[in-house]
């Protein structure tokens, strides 16, 4: 990077997703400053569930602790309504050493994360608003404002991770394609009786419109349910009582009201997260329902993806092709999202008599069938999740996870050839001239087997081989690494 450049990452929005990049750029060593145009980080609650992917997401980068010890933990959602149980399916993915939904309000998971920033000697400049930026081919220019006061830096490169109404999209002039829902939202937390247990998610379909509850821990829950309109400036105990006596399991009783707030859904995404030097992520590259709890998680993938690409290339060894994968990447699985919750969305709240007794009828039986329950989870998890198609994939693009990967440092910017312990010598010195002529870029490992297998930094399958003779193999890693890193 060009010694001119006052930063290395300008990230702006120091939302979740934002502080959790702001994180592993500390963690990496960047310089990087993130600002904020809010005085002070969230005092609500807002997302709530993290997914088993985002907590090994979490552990590879050092911080899942925290959000084990506040989360309440969910193993099974169930549909229901009309008092009737349409469906219950377990939610415990053996192939991760996190099997629940972990629910950690999102005031909680900013906390977490700005106590982890300091711990590393970082802060969020708050009240500092991201104005304008000119690129240059080797930085960007960029002009905020604090308090009425302007200044001028320049950065490597410029992350946005301001929300809905980016300031970084709007400058980029990307448009936010899609549409808003006709219906209006609430969200409210709720003190409960105990009449249904803590580590049960669920939805409730209805003709007067989904409602999804998701429990915060034995005597409270998140209420979400999509309303024709609003009662007052804010949801009131009493509306809220209302909605769970029409739409909610029998039993289920509100008895004091948190926090609650309406807002507008729409479900929308850009056609590119990235335009020369800055790139968008998070809710300023894509918005959706909040049924199925999906968008705070898809976000932290987002700058999981980007984030080792930055590393790559701020240390001399990426290039081009490695930072345009992250558009390529991550538009195809955030439009899944956004067409999955649309689905469930529409699916939960359909007014049609016929839909409703067809989606009563149906769930019942598919929800039953193991095929079925495994996609739903894979789905829900993100566990599924895989970069086939990608432009630096050959193959698959499938999660890669075991305990060496974890824990903060088992795992930063280098690629692992994993060889298995009964390659013949001939293909274990080949592997070991590769490794050696990619200084710091890839490490040799071994394990059971014969197969060998090329996993990215973020913990994503680039290639793998069980077929190919070893030197053939090698051959592949060679050209997939050169590709994007010559």
């Amino acid at each position: 990077m060009p010694d001119a450049v006052d930063t290395d990452v300008l990230i702006v929005g120091a939302g979740p997703v934002g502080l959790f990049l702001a994180n592993e750029c500390a963690r990496r060593g960047f310089r990087w400053r993130l600002v904020e145009a809010r005085s002070s980080q969230s005092v609500h609650s807002k997302a709530l569930a993290i997914f088993p992917r985002t907590l090994e997401i979490l552990d590879m980068a050092g911080l899942v602790a925290p959000f084990l010890e506040t989360a309440n933990r969910v193993t099974s959602v169930a549909v229901i309504t009309h008092g009737r149980r349409l469906a219950h399916m377990r939610f415990t993915p053996e192939e991760s050493p996190y099997p629940f939904i972990a629910m950690v309000p999102q005031d909680v998971t900013e906390r977490l994360l700005a106590e982890q920033l300091q711990r590393q000697g970082g802060a969020v400049e708050y009240d500092t608003s991201f104005v304008s930026a000119v690129q240059h081919h080797d930085r960007v220019s960029v002009t905020l404002d604090r308090k009425g006061q302007r200044s001028v830096l320049t950065a490597a490169f410029v992350v946005g991770c301001d929300g809905a109404h980016s300031t970084v999209r709007h400058v980029l002039n990307l448009p936010f394609e899609g549409a808003a829902y006709d219906a209006l939202f609430m969200l409210a937390d709720v003190q409960t009786n105990e009449s249904f247990p803590a580590d049960e998610l669920q939805l409730c379909p209805s003709e007067f419109g989904p409602v999804a509850i998701f429990p915060m821990s034995a005597t409270r829950r998140r209420i979400v349910a999509a309303l024709e309109h609003a009662e007052g400036d804010a949801p009131s105990l009493a509306l809220v009582q209302k909605i769970l006596r029409q739409r909610a399991p029998a039993g289920l009783e509100a008895r004091a009201l948190h926090w609650g707030s309406y807002f507008r859904v729409h479900h929308r995404q850009v056609a590119r997260l990235r335009v020369g030097r800055m790139f968008i992520a998070g809710d300023a590259a894509h918005i959706h329902s909040p049924f199925g709890g999906q968008g705070m998680n898809t976000g932290l993938h987002d700058v999981w993806n980007l984030v080792w690409k930055l590393d790559l290339v701020l240390h001399g060894h990426g290039n081009e092709q490695l930072l345009a994968s992250y558009s390529a990447e991550r538009r195809p699985l955030i439009k899944q999202v956004v067409e999955t919750t649309h689905f469930l969305t529409r699916a939960m709240g359909t007014p049609n008599k016929l839909a409703q007794a067809l989606r009563d009828t149906v769930i019942p039986v598919v929800s039953r069938l193991p095929p079925f329950q495994h996609a739903f989870v894979q789905r829900l998890s993100a566990l599924g999740l895989a970069y086939r198609g990608s432009p630096i994939v050959e193959g698959a693009g499938k999660r890669y996870f075991d305990d060496s990967l974890r824990g903060g440092a088992g795992i930063l910017s280098r690629f692992l050839l994993i060889l298995g312990d009964d390659d013949n010598s001939t293909t274990v010195e080949a592997a070991r001239q590769l490794t050696r002529s990619c200084r710091d870029l890839v490490e040799l490992r071994s394990r059971p087997g014969h197969s060998i297998t090329l996993v990215r930094p973020d913990g994503y399958i680039a290639y793998s081989s069980h077929d190919h003779d070893g030197i053939t193999a090698l051959n592949s890693v060679h050209s997939l690494l050169e590709l994007q890193t010559r």
